[in-house]
């Protein structure tokens, strides 16, 4: 059918003006024209026949293949085309080739690599997921794929320019699941389709259960204390006819996913689970048939039951845990209003087709639809749903807007600045999604085990038959159906993934965005904390105290110089000064020197000059620093940073910055959970020590520069401990890489954003404690998880292979086994 269905494709893409150009010859399959340059044919009885499209003749060979050849001869009228035979989806998947849909939902990672997020239908077990990741991934120009089975997502990467994504969601098809582009709207429809569905096969199961249950009671008191003969019967057959509904119909998801992973040459958790309801039935319907032997209808409905209630209930708590990422995308308005471009004229417009440049009306209230710029009015705007910050922010004209907050208290206009896959809101999505699907080693050893479990188990029930036949038990076809009912891994798979994206929720609605799902459980080995000064433990808004100049420069002149120099800087130090020119006019700069955490240099109107740190204006400039200056900073707490010509000092500025709030509660905290807390810093001893001892922090280090903290930071692992950076500056991002965990501030540079594995998107420090507390938190769940689902695996079969537990009770132990685990790591949300 695969193949069928590649050939179908081929004939849609078939240029169909080439079909009005003939030589009178029509296909033999559907009697449509041949094109001139086609040579397709099949041979059909003996005779070579002309067929119009690759559609047509795969159609026709299958026909000839499955020896119904006679079809053609019978036949009262041509057949249909092969493009009526492309089912609807395939036929309409191929409109997310184009990149205006696209834009929606693809995220480009570079010219030709492309990453999107797909909702997969079908999935329900660990071997579901293997499946369709081993599949996708080798597709010619997948590069990447992770499926979440918390949130039953995949996320892909490929190379447009080696496979489509209509070709992938066709890859998908076929190997019977059905995979769409994410967006909210699709994602709920399918839950709610998933989950009314669901509702009715548990609907029948019970009603007809009961029923069963209660011929069942009567049928065991009747064997207790005599029944006649003719009652007996008559009960057994309305077991079976009562059955029979519950098999049918509400073990049928059982029985496709059985059959889907048997095709495929796996062994999927619904195999065990489909052999044990079909011999189990099989075995009762014979029993009632011939009457004689047991019947086991009660076990089949009630195994049924159960399983579904298991499922039906870990569905709705995996789809709680992952609530907080689909409240996040789903924050975003389906309608907005936008201006014309003098913002007199008004017109609802689909948020959706918003462009960039766009300017739109956000009136008190209303969410903002898209990233952009402040254009006009003035008001406050809550971003809680972004970066965790309960207090409104002011805002005022020049300042971004993100899509997601709401306004507050005033009206105002926003000029779009990115739309679709480009926002702030998409890349944290992107992010969670990332980490949601990055498998710690813990889960790929489950995912493993679980995979090869079942196949060692399907061999123990075989076994275990063999022994209890041996044994002449009338027992050994009950006992054995209580080890395959028993022995379903489900747990195994569910213990870390549905804790994990439990706590990833839990976290972006903290503030803190996980970039890498490994940081978990890295975060748990940290023994060291190491913190950059400015912009970290200091809130990175510098304030200018003190301009000192040489006698040929004034004031204005050395701000015009610093602002020049420092005009492409991210270093808070560098925006300070640039705000500090004020509407002095900044220059041209070339020949521009630029070095991490030292500072500086480059022509300006034929003159070199450097700026940056004394050390820095040492190495590159001869003159130096006047001992006035020095003596004057000497003992004071403020950050300096020199300005210099080739051969002069020409000016030096002394900053400070004000400490965040919550600096010494983190260092406190930290300390209380046993971590060694350092701070590396490149200002002066005295800066740093101030710091130091307003924060609790004993270890610091000063005048340390990028490559300095780096050594330092490999010296401590070297040591065998485990280090955790946190920094915002760009000067940060290597040792930020070089760290085991990293931490990167909501304000930081995107360069250390993009080193780092966390991002504090609020202004709350004490949030890098709890992310520590959360990450033990979750290891300590997931531990709960393994060893209950480990106990349960290696406790329960064994003793179901003594005979200790009745079919029945082992449906009941199996259902529970997996809704505990997911209601364990429920609490992780809270």
């Amino acid at each position: 059918m695969g193949s069928a269905i590649s050939k179908y494709m081929d004939y849609s893409t078939f240029d169909q003006n080439t079909m009005n150009s003939t030589d009178g010859v029509s296909c033999f399959h559907c009697g449509l024209p041949v094109p001139l340059q086609s040579d397709l044919q099949v041979c059909i009885d003996a005779t070579q026949q002309p067929m119009c499209c690759h559609g047509c003749m795969a159609v026709a060979e299958a026909i000839v293949a499955s020896g119904n050849a006679n079809f053609y001869r019978v036949r009262t009228e041509v057949s249909a085309t092969g493009q009526d035979l492309v089912p609807d989806f395939l036929r309409v998947i191929e409109v997310y080739d184009a990149p205006e849909i696209q834009g929606q939902f693809v995220h480009s990672v570079d010219a030709d690599l492309r990453e999107a997020s797909l909702i997969l239908e079908g999935i329900t077990c660990a071997a579901c997921i293997w499946l369709n990741e081993q599949y996708i991934a080798g597709l010619s120009g997948v590069q990447y794929v992770r499926v979440n089975y918390a949130t039953q997502r995949a996320l892909v990467r490929w190379d447009q320019t080696q496979i489509k994504l209509s070709e992938i969601l066709q890859a998908v098809s076929r190997i019977g699941y059905r995979a769409l582009p994410y967006n909210p709207a699709q994602q709920q429809e399918s839950q709610h389709r998933q989950r009314r569905e669901q509702q009715r096969r548990l609907a029948v199961a019970g009603l007809f259960g009961m029923q069963v249950m209660m011929l069942s009671i009567s049928l065991y008191a009747g064997a207790w204390s005599g029944m006649e003969a003719s009652f007996e019967a008559f009960f057994r057959w309305l077991s079976l006819g009562l059955t029979l509904p519950v098999l049918f119909y509400s073990a049928t998801p059982f029985f496709v996913s059985a059959w889907r992973d048997l095709t495929r040459r796996r062994v999927g958790m619904d195999v065990p689970v489909s052999l044990a309801v079909g011999i189990a039935f099989g075995s009762s319907a014979a029993a009632t048939i011939t009457g004689q032997g047991e019947i086991y209808f009660d076990s089949v409905v009630m195994f049924i039951f159960f399983l579904l209630s298991s499922r039906y209930f870990e569905n709705m708590a995996r789809q709680r845990c992952a609530s907080s990422v689909e409240q996040l995308v789903q924050s975003l308005p389906l309608t907005t209003t936008r201006l014309s471009a003098n913002g007199d004229a008004e017109e609802a417009v689909p948020a959706a087709a918003l462009l960039i440049g766009d300017r739109v009306l956000i009136r008190p209230g209303e969410t903002v639809p898209a990233d952009g710029e402040l254009a006009s009015g003035f008001s406050a705007l809550d971003e809680s749903l972004l970066n965790g910050e309960s207090i409104p922010l002011d805002k005022s004209p020049g300042d971004r807007l993100l899509g997601g907050s709401i306004n507050v208290t005033n009206p105002v206009q926003m000029l779009v600045s990115a739309v679709g896959a480009d926002t702030v809101m998409a890349e944290i999505q992107r992010s969670i999604e990332r980490a949601q699907a990055d498998k710690p080693p813990l889960a790929r050893l489950a995912d493993r085990v679980a995979a090869r479990f079942i196949s060692v188990v399907l061999l123990v029930v075989v076994a275990v038959a063999i022994f209890w036949w041996i044994q002449d038990d009338g027992r050994w076809f009950e006992i054995s159906l209580a080890v395959l009912i028993v022995s379903c891994p489900c747990a195994l798979s569910l213990a870390t993934p549905t804790a994990i994206s439990a706590t990833l929720g839990k976290m972006q609605s903290s503030g803190l965005l996980v970039k890498q799902g490994e940081a978990l459980e890295k975060m748990n080995q940290v023994s060291h904390i190491v913190f950059d000064k400015t912009g970290t433990l200091t809130r990175g808004q510098p304030v200018l105290r003190q301009v000192l100049c040489h006698p040929q420069f004034s004031r204005e002149q050395s701000l015009w110089l610093a602002a020049t120099l420092e005009q492409h800087s991210e270093h808070p130090l560098a925006r300070a000064l640039v705000k500090e020119s004020g509407q002095v006019p900044g220059g041209h700069s070339n020949e521009v020197i630029s070095i991490a955490g030292g500072g500086i240099g480059a022509c300006i109107d034929g003159e070199t000059y450097f700026i940056g740190s004394s050390e820095f204006i040492s190495q590159h400039c001869g003159a130096a620093i006047p001992q006035q200056w020095r003596d004057e900073i000497a003992d004071a707490a403020v950050t300096a940073v020199v300005l210099a010509r080739s051969d002069c000092v020409v000016a030096m500025f002394t900053f400070t910055d004000e400490l965040r709030g919550d600096a010494h509660e983190l260092v406190e905290m930290l300390q209380q959970l046993g971590k060694t807390v350092i701070l590396m810093t490149g200002d002066r001893t005295v800066t740093a020590g101030r710091v130091a001892e307003l924060t609790g922090i004993e270890d610091y280090r000063a005048q340390m520069s990028p490559q300095a903290k780096m050594e330092a930071v490999r010296a401590l692992q070297a040591d065998n401990a485990s280090v955790l950076m946190v920094g915002d500056g760009v000067n940060d991002a290597p040792v930020l890489a070089r760290a085991d965990v990293s931490i990167a501030m909501g304000g930081a540079s995107s360069l250390a954003k993009a080193s780092a594995d966390i991002v504090l998107m609020s202004n709350h420090l004490r949030s890098v404690a709890q992310a520590l507390q959360m990450a033990s938190r979750t290891q300590s769940i997931v531990r709960q998880n393994m060893t209950w689902a480990l106990l349960y695996n290696f406790g329960a079969i064994p003793a179901a292979a003594m005979g200790l537990i009745a079919p029945w009770l082992a449906a009941i132990g199996m259902s529970l086994s997996s809704l505990l685990v997911v209601i364990n790591a429920m609490r992780l949300t809270r």
